[in-house]
């Protein structure tokens, strides 16, 4: 089989996602301000569902050609996801448990520890950032599905495809309340089956694009327009203002728009803004998962520091923080996630091994 050569493209965008929701997070925590009114928030809100359209699109192309949904390869998926999943999710589970100094209730941390919450009980995560690995551990369920259906029956696909936008109408319209804020009704907005069609729509970029060529002038010219009016639609009031409505449909089209122009990026980047783009995309499940541990961490010691010595500037502050983030989560993702996906392969290796043999 061809090997596949990685797509540098979405790389930069999944790390340029995961620094803006970092960024985000970090003014928040500074300035207190809430509302979707600038355009940190609405990276902060709709990175996440950059990072849902660019999983669907990856396992896309990474397994369109070789996920024959027999017992092994679905075996095989799993252990996979599960080693390139877990191990950074229960480091910042417990990590979080530590740093709170209390011990979960049993059956909130089984269900974290088992990754079940997304399933069951989506608002029982403790890391912060957590509920957004539960939505992903059940789109791998609905992985394997969208595979049979595309291979089996294109109708049938395209049938579900059109159910889970239906759903994904009905959270916009109905199922999330105007009159609410966003976090009276967090709740249902991080139910996974508000999540998934945007899992499904980087799989149909998979599908529609993959051998489709777009003009490198043209590519740039969507993508600016698109990145232009992201950041100055006037969006104003609760975060629950983007969420809801036509607005959700515009801003998930526009996430849409940039993946796609992303992933078909196919100008000559100097290496000076390759090098870091691509290693903040390789680190960007470790900077998306650590940052609120090292605010607590690096902001604590500091505002200790303020109290007891001098006053630290919050500019100051915030840049510690960011910079701490950033080398911790490339040595988490050199160290940590690359020797836990290491000995996935191995595991994986020797099962294959030992169900050949049988």
């Amino acid at each position: 089989m061809k090997e596949q050569h990685r797509l540098h493209g979405l790389d930069y965008l999944r790390g340029l996602a995961a620094l803006g929701i970092m960024l985000y997070h970090v003014d928040f925590w500074i300035n207190g301000k809430s509302g979707i009114d600038g355009f940190l928030p609405k990276v902060g809100i709709y990175g996440v569902s950059i990072f849902y359209i660019l999983s669907g699109l990856t396992l896309y192309y990474v397994y369109i050609d070789k996920l024959s949904l027999t017992l092994n390869q679905l075996k095989n998926f799993f252990l996979k996801r599960f080693f390139r999943i877990f191990p950074l999710l229960w480091l910042s589970i417990i990590l979080t448990a530590l740093l709170n100094k209390k011990l979960p209730a049993a059956d909130v941390l089984i269900y974290n520890l088992t990754g079940l919450f997304g399933i069951v009980k989506r608002e029982y995560y403790l890391a912060a950032g957590a509920w957004s690995i539960g939505n992903e551990l059940v789109f791998y369920l609905f992985f394997p599905v969208f595979i049979l259906l595309i291979k089996k029956s294109k109708p049938l696909f395209f049938i579900f495809s059109a159910l889970l936008l239906a759903i994904y109408s009905y959270f916009a319209f109905s199922g999330l309340s105007p009159n609410l804020t966003l976090e009276e009704q967090w709740a249902i907005y991080i139910n996974p089956l508000n999540q998934v069609f945007l899992f499904l729509s980087g799989f149909l970029i998979g599908y529609f694009f993959k051998f489709l060529n777009i003009q490198s002038n043209f590519n740039l010219l969507i993508l600016a327009l698109a990145v232009v009016v992201f950041a100055f639609f006037p969006v104003y009031g609760d975060a629950g203002k983007i969420v809801m409505g036509y607005n959700r449909l515009l801003f998930s089209l526009l996430c849409w728009l940039i993946c796609v122009c992303f992933y078909k990026l196919s100008i000559n980047i100097p290496r000076w803004i390759d090098k870091p783009l691509s290693l903040l995309g390789e680190a960007s499940y470790s900077l998306y998962l650590l940052h609120p541990i090292i605010w607590f961490l690096v902001g604590g010691a500091i505002n200790v520091f303020s109290k007891h010595v001098f006053v630290i500037p919050d500019f100051i502050k915030g840049s510690s923080v960011i910079l701490a983030s950033l080398l911790v989560s490339y040595f988490s993702y050199l160290k940590f996630e690359k020797y836990f996906m290491k000995k996935g392969n191995e595991v994986i290796s020797k099962l294959n091994t030992k169900f050949v043999k049988a």
